[in-house]
Order: structure tokens, then sequence, then C-alpha cells
């Protein structure tokens, strides 16, 4: 009787293993929507970020600098009211119409204006429309008057750390884009680095 027992008990373990899969590593992985909805972000060492451009990283020294592309390609233009404290040019190695700007001899700015082909890691460049920006960074863009320009002329902040409530970034290590728009709706400039992101005229 104890083998009339043992035999059908074997059977059943035998009929439930055959219900399982083969390999549980072949089951399909649970999707992940929320990764697929993000907006592109490219890798390219051209694009313009919040870090920088290409060999020019924020927070470089003008040696660095210098090294990196060569020296100032208008040493006879004015680049701020006092150099020592703040200076903006364009390496002789850099594309046309990008000026870099150096606070205390330190890279805290990198812009690029019209008639550049560079873009942000985020695709856009100057002449991309500002609805277009804004819808692909959602919450993250933070939108301002222009100082100088009547609407639809304006400022659209991003800051890498997100939104900030202080009207004005004075956070050394803060990082962002700004992406100035002209009275056309659309990229007139680009800034990205530190809180002089927010200057307005030049070196102020």
């Amino acid at each position: 009787m104890i083998r009339a027992f043992v035999l059908p008990s074997i059977a059943v373990l035998a009929l439930a293993a055959c219900g399982q899969p083969d390999d549980p590593a072949e089951a399909p992985a649970p999707e992940t929507p929320a990764a697929a909805e993000a907006p592109a972000q490219t890798s390219d060492s051209n694009a313009l970020s919040a870090q920088g451009w290409g060999p020019l990283r924020i927070g470089m020294t003008r040696e660095e600098v210098v090294t990196a592309l060569g020296e100032d390609a208008n040493p006879n233009a004015v680049g701020g009211p006092d150099p020592e404290a703040c200076d903006q040019f364009r390496p002789e190695q850099a594309p046309e119409n990008m000026l870099v700007m150096l606070e205390q001899g330190v890279l805290t700015r990198i812009s690029v204006a019209d008639g550049s082909d560079l873009e942000t890691d985020r695709g856009f460049g100057v002449g991309d429309s500002a609805a277009d920006i804004k819808a692909a960074y959602g919450d993250d863009a933070q939108v301002s008057p222009h100082k100088y320009v009547d609407a639809p002329a304006e400022y659209i902040t991003v800051w890498t750390d997100g939104p900030s409530d202080e009207p004005y970034r004075e956070d050394a290590d803060a990082r962002g884009v700004v992406y100035e728009i002209g009275d056309d709706g659309n990229v007139s400039m680009i800034h990205v680095g530190g809180p002089s992101i927010q200057y307005v005229e030049g070196c102020s």
C-alpha cells in the first residue's frame, strides 16, 4: 500500500513540472514605457551641454582653454570692461559664432549665435522654435521675459538640477542651458555653463 501511494504522488509532481516554463529566463521582460518616452539626449561630444562643448569643460582655466583651442582670434576686440574680472572671446580654433566667457580666469560660459550649426544635447540649435523646446523639456523649462525685446522674445532656462525658485542663481556649481528667443519666436542664441548663462549683456 505504501508503494501505491508513492507512485501517484510522483506522477502528480511530474505533471506539475510539465506545466512550468523550460527556462524562466525566457519569460518576457517587463516593459519600461517611461524610459522610452524620455526626450532623446545625444552623447555627441560636439553637442553643447550644461557642462561644456567638445574639448571645453566649464571650470577650465584660461590656459587650458587656450591649450585646447588657441588664443583669442580677435585680440583687439573688447571682451569686457574689466578683462581680468570677466572676458569674452572666440578662440582661434573654435567654431564660427562661438564665444567663451572667463571670469577670474575660469571658463564659466559658452555661447553660440546666429550662423552657428551647433546643437545642444537635446538636438536644438539656433533657429529652432521656442514651442518645440518647451514641449521637449516640459516642466524643467523655466520661461522669463526678454529684457530688451517684446514677446514672443523670451529666455528659456533649464538647470541640470531642476527648476529653481530663486530669481537669480548664484551657486557656482549650478549648471544649465539658456535658449534666448528672438522676436520671431525662434532661438537667436544659446548659452551653456554656470550662473553666468543668466547674463543679458555680455559680462553682466
